[in-house]
């Protein structure tokens, strides 16, 4: 996985406290959708951030509010 991308994403969701979506998260980082969801996929492993389904929508948002 690109560390960089990764860095990216963790920095968007310490801005965000709201939560984001996929979508939204891969508009401003201007990367394509899946590779948005593989990086999410990958973090939410590492237990680095949480998920929460909001009807048909998944909102994600970074634990403890901490950058690693």
């Amino acid at each position: 996985m690109d560390e960089k991308k990764k860095e990216e994403v963790l920095g968007l969701l310490k801005k965000n406290r709201d939560g984001l979506t996929i979508l939204e998260i891969s508009s401003l980082l201007n990367v394509s959708r899946n590779t948005c969801a593989i990086i999410l996929a990958n973090l939410d492993g590492a237990g680095l951030i949480r998920v929460r389904e909001v009807g048909k929508c998944k909102l994600h948002y970074l634990i403890g509010g901490k950058k690693r």
